[in-house]
């Protein structure tokens, strides 16, 4: 009967250990639960292949003219095109147009207008969890100007770390 009895709590000893590793919180000792923070965000507008361009790159002429490639268009970029933060965190953005050229900034339920040559400062809070395409609704910038805001669940994060965002 030894056998029978050490093969069967076996099995409930290895499932009581797995529960208790799970249940880890402050009181099993476990890290304590994320804590939203607010993050310091900047974005910057930048010129990759604008009409001012054709001069000092001849080859863009034929993009920019009738017919070319880049007619109609002028190809931005945000610097960084990728932020991460995590749900709940309050970002505070400042964006730098250093330019003459109107931008915007847009996600959605969230837009900012981004006149050329200053600085913009708005807030924006990640109550959801998800991956959220932001892009500047120029026509003439789409669809080159975009970039994406990453929001990750609390559970992702260790609660003493998730500097996930950008300094």
């Amino acid at each position: 009967m030894r056998g029978v009895h050490a093969e069967a709590v076996a099995p409930a000893i290895a499932i009581a250990a797995l529960l208790a590793g799970c249940a880890r919180g402050p009181a099993a000792g476990g890290s304590a639960p994320y804590v939203p923070r607010a993050r310091e965000v900047t974005l910057t507008t930048v010129p990759l292949l604008v009409k001012e361009a054709q001069t000092p790159y001849p080859f863009l002429k034929a993009d920019f003219a009738k017919g070319g490639v880049l007619e109609g268009k002028e190809v931005y970029a945000f610097s960084p095109s990728t932020v991460t933060v995590v749900q709940g965190d309050t970002i505070h953005f400042t964006f730098i147009n250093p330019e003459d050229d109107l931008h915007s900034f847009v996600l959605p339920g969230f837009a900012v207008s981004l006149p050329g040559q200053t600085t913009t400062h708005a807030t924006y809070v990640a109550r959801t969890a998800g991956i959220y395409a932001f892009t500047c609704n120029i026509a003439a910038h789409l669809p080159m100007m975009w970039g994406q805001l990453l929001v990750l669940a609390p559970g992702a994060v260790a609660a003493g770390g998730g500097e996930t965002g950008h300094p």
